[in-house]
């Protein structure tokens, strides 16, 4: 059963179209996360789901029932804000109990959940304290238990992470993940971090100038990108694109300069067709062209000379300038003391990996 069913949804401002047109089905106990650049539209699209702010077309369901003119208390949603929101005059537990204190539930009943709510989120010895008094980490978990007591259809989720640093930030993805299994919840999260919608969300729904791009399973949109934009979006490093023309013979693609380089694409292809080659920079292998190919075909190399080299312990990267391709071609290697800058460099990628898309309309080919 599908918990919230959105349905060509609108919202301008004015002249100013922010969503348009927007398709998205969120079932049951599903975490969705919506990503995409600044300005996309996505906290704009979780606000009108908790009734912040009125769409101007469409159709919003939530169990089915149409809410598009529904007051925000009436929808069963709870928020978690970016900026934690807790009333600094109050101390954690009546932070966390104000929703059911203003439904006047009976005291008992109200301390039993606010109990077992802060043994869930290791808050019961916090209590007492005032916000001020926590951390970046606690305060963002007594935001989540306030959400959580109310026991809501939805949870939603307004970038709650991008304030902690990047530890605490590992940390509380995990958190968040096992309390949304914990609960069975149904859970809606806004984030411009892909990593965190990879590791975390079951649906990513991507975003751009207000229109969804693609949606699906996180894995489905890395290995099967619709379009040139996504490609680039998912996956950490970026993809590498290069501009390419498909040969005469219809599977490989021809570029560079003078002397151009060809890859063999495994597919056929109408020739002389203007494309973009993704190449992601963890499929780049590396190899020393003094090593010689090995019997591997030449169509499956690039060739260039090593520009920069960056390790962090596990991994390197690597900086390639490719022969006849403006840009730096980034690779990504596990481990250390790889290649040095200057060297020339042979890169082997498999066919199954090389991604192509439409030079001109940028979708995938």
């Amino acid at each position: 059963m599908d918990r919230i069913q959105i349905e060509r949804l609108s919202k301008s401002y004015g002249p100013v179209q922010v969503l348009k047109d927007i398709d998205i089905r969120v079932p049951e106990r599903c975490f969705v996360a919506l990503i995409g650049p600044s300005g996309c539209g996505k906290s704009t699209l979780l606000r009108t789901i908790a009734g912040l702010e009125q769409i101007s077309g469409g159709t919003l369901r939530i169990d089915g029932q149409v809410v598009n003119d529904m007051p925000p208390r009436k929808r069963d949603v709870a928020m978690v804000f970016q900026s934690y929101a807790l009333y600094p005059h109050m101390n954690i537990e009546k932070n966390m109990s104000y929703s059911m204190r203003l439904k006047r539930i009976a005291p008992q009943v109200i301390r039993d959940s606010i109990d077992s709510v802060a043994a869930t989120l290791g808050l019961d010895r916090l209590l007492d304290r005032m916000p001020r008094a926590l951390s970046g980490g606690q305060r963002q978990r007594v935001a989540m238990g306030r959400a959580i007591v109310r026991n809501p259809k939805v949870f939603l989720f307004d970038e709650p992470l991008s304030n902690l640093d990047a530890s605490l930030r590992v940390h509380m993805r995990s958190e968040i993940r096992k309390l949304h299994q914990r609960l069975g919840a149904t859970s809606i999260y806004v984030t411009h971090d892909q990593i965190e919608a990879m590791t975390m969300a079951d649906h990513v729904v991507v975003l751009r100038a207000g229109q969804v791009e693609q949606q699906g399973a996180p894995l489905t949109l890395y290995n099967q990108p619709g379009n040139k934009f996504v490609a680039g979006f998912i996956g950490s490093p970026s993809m590498n694109f290069i501009e390419a023309v498909i040969g005469p013979d219809g599977h490989s693609a021809q570029f560079g300069g003078a002397t151009p380089q060809t890859l063999d694409l495994g597919r056929t292809l109408a020739a002389g067709t203007a494309v973009w080659l993704g190449l992601r920079p963890e499929h780049l292998q590396p190899r020393h062209s003094e090593q010689g190919m090995s019997g591997e075909p030449q169509e499956h190399f690039l060739r260039g000379v090593v520009d920069t080299v960056e390790s962090t312990g596990s991994m390197t990267f690597i900086g390639v300038q490719v022969d006849g391709v403006e840009q730096t071609v980034l690779i990504s290697h596990a481990g250390v003391g790889v290649v040095r800058s200057g060297e020339t460099l042979s890169l082997g990628i498999a066919r199954e990996h090389i991604h192509v898309f439409d030079k001109e309309t940028e979708r995938v080919l």
